[in-house]
């Protein structure tokens, strides 16, 4: 398979909803995935959790640490004083502005990975976050501080999601999202890098999330300029009502999970002479 370029594809948000857990089942169990990143916070997690366990697929099973949907596991005081966690907008803020309660998100980070080890029976293979919460300074710091602390620096790869901006102009696809959130996560790769984790080189998948627009387009536009280890995210499933009490984010689901269990998806890495790969398999 010479010249042909390895590149991962997660789906985020599994244990969401049941409609959205099952969908990422169904891409997964047709070799159309190569990560998941599980929320755990929510109801659904443990019962979809051991589904995911029971799949047995080859894919690369991680935290999708949440910070802005629901409630958190315990309590934070100071973080969600009424039992509810902030907006990604109010966090942002706060973080800019070096107010995150460090300790209560690093116990609420150890309640996550706990619950997530109690469902699977083993650490992460990979973290990320939740709308890119886990790159924001004053979240990072407690991320890798638990990581380490469990000895999974080296073992775990962690997502950047802030790609090169010539890539990001490359692609002409929701450049501003992209670039945005490299301006949140400013400092992310250097930081820990040094500490040892491994990270993927290359980042896409943002997305309008307009159900009138052609997903296999904008697929299509995160295949260019592609890092050494490049990530593509994707949000896959079914619309349920679980779904929709959550979440503004629906009906593109169905639309992502149509092309990537369709034959588009491979015809398409055969054009761009890709394959799909497990990022823990990749060479660093």
């Amino acid at each position: 398979m010479a010249n042909i370029k390895p590149i991962a594809l997660c789906a985020d948000d599994y244990g969401l909803s049941y409609g959205v857990s099952v969908g990422i089942l169904k891409a997964l169990s047709a070799g159309r995935l190569t990560a998941v990143s599980a929320l755990v916070t929510g109801p659904r997690w443990p019962a979809m959790g051991r589904e995911l366990v029971r799949s047995d697929v080859d894919a690369d099973l991680g935290l999708h640490l949440n910070l802005t949907l629901g409630a958190p596991l315990g309590a934070m005081a100071a973080f969600a004083p009424k039992g509810a966690f902030p907006s990604v907008s109010t966090l942002i803020r706060r973080a800019v502005l070096g107010q995150l309660p460090e300790k209560e998100i690093r116990a609420e980070i150890d309640r996550q990975l706990d619950r997530f080890e109690a469902v699977t029976g083993r650490p992460p293979d990979h973290v990320d976050g939740h709308q890119h919460v886990h790159m924001l300074k004053g979240v990072r710091e407690p991320l890798l501080e638990a990581l380490v602390a469990r000895g999974l620096a080296g073992s775990v790869w962690l997502r950047n999601a802030g790609d090169a901006p010539h890539r990001i102009t490359l692609r002409r696809a929701q450049a501003r999202k992209a670039l945005t959130v490299r301006a949140m996560g400013a400092g992310f790769s250097r930081a820990t890098k040094a500490q040892g984790f491994h990270l993927n080189d290359g980042f896409a998948g943002f997305s309008s999330f307009r159900s009138d627009k052609d997903y296999a387009r904008a697929f299509e536009s995160y295949l260019r300029a592609p890092g050494r280890r490049h990530l593509v995210m994707c949000h896959p499933g079914y619309v349920d009502e679980d779904l929709k009490a959550l979440d503004p984010v629906t009906t593109t689901r169905e639309q992502e999970l149509a092309f990537l269990t369709s034959p588009r998806l491979p015809d398409m890495l055969e054009q761009h002479r890709m394959r799909l790969a497990r990022m823990s398999t990749m060479e660093g």
